[in-house]
């Protein structure tokens, strides 16, 4: 099996209405890949600064995240900053710093060229075309997007939707691309624009999967106390195309499993800052909740 992410490595000041935590280990790929290990040997491609601990590359090693697509530049490493309101949903962004990301050009290792499974994970479209480009035996895509890509960069990625097999987004971007306000035309519109299936995420209230055939609603995991939604949305696709790269197949129901994967990894994810409840969770664990949820959806 190969999976492969490419996305960004940063370091995160989160303030929350509870509790505050300054340059903790964020990004797109290290959610994702922190997530996806559980089911899968992961990929990780993307750029540090040469502040980035060589300690933090090792611990993803000791973990089954291959490092080798990881550029170690001059200069800093990205840094974001924000704040959270009381209902988690409304997020203010305090500072970007892109530091070395601004002149990122992907370069995939060639020891990765035959991976099967990709995820695009959030950033610059032109930047997840690029690396596309370097991955011949990509069978199955998957690409999250953002509203500022939607707003600046919305040619870019109309050329690359109809490359990849999946888009993930939230309702809002959902509208925003297509111009629909009601959300399952907007899927379906989005449907048009080239992907096979997409899946929008509703935060607490749980996400859907809407192809041509198929329409899947799943609710949240009822979570307890949420630290910090930061990177929730990463492990879920982490979750996610890390089950259907296990399975090594992308059959209707196997999606649908994969979705209920990808929530229960979310919901790990969001109990503590950064990356700490994903490092210390364990697949048993996982498969816990997995049947929890499963047991609230069945009928």
């Amino acid at each position: 099996m190969s999976l492969l992410v490419i996305g960004t490595l940063a370091f995160d000041s989160v303030e929350t209405p509870y509790d505050k935590r300054d340059d903790a280990l964020g990004g797109s790929a290290t959610f994702f890949a922190m997530s996806a290990r559980y089911f899968s040997g992961v990929r990780l491609v993307g750029v540090v600064g040469d502040d980035f601990p060589q300690s933090q590359l090792a611990d993803f090693r000791q973990v089954g995240i291959d490092t080798e697509g990881v550029e170690v530049a001059d200069g800093k490493s990205f840094r974001w900053a924000g704040r959270y309101e009381a209902d988690w949903n409304t997020r203010h962004t305090l500072s970007t710093d892109l530091n070395v990301l601004e002149h990122f050009d992907p370069k995939i290792p060639a020891s990765y060229r035959d991976t099967e499974f990709v995820f695009l994970a959030n950033t610059a479209p032109a930047i997840q075309a690029k690396a596309l480009d370097q991955l011949p035996e990509a069978k199955f895509v998957v690409a999250d997007t953002m509203n500022l890509w939607i707003d600046i960069a919305r040619d870019d990625l109309l050329a690359l939707l109809p490359r990849i097999d999946g888009l993930v987004l939230n309702d809002e971007e959902a509208r925003m691309l297509t111009g629909e306000t009601h959300l399952l035309t907007a899927a379906k519109k989005v449907l048009e624009l080239g992907p096979k299936f997409c899946v929008l995420k509703k935060g607490e209230h749980g996400a859907f999967l809407i192809s041509n055939t198929t329409r899947f609603a799943l609710p949240a995991y009822p979570v307890d106390r949420v630290v910090d939604p930061t990177g929730a949305g990463d492990s879920f696709a982490g979750g996610f195309m890390g089950y259907l790269a296990a399975a090594q197949n992308t059959h209707p129901q196997t999606l649908r499993r994969a979705m209920v994967y990808g929530t229960v990894t979310a919901s790990h994810c969001v109990e503590s800052f950064s990356i700490d409840a994903l490092a210390e969770v364990g697949r048993s664990q996982i498969e816990s909740r997995f049947n929890e949820l499963h047991e609230l959806i069945r009928l």
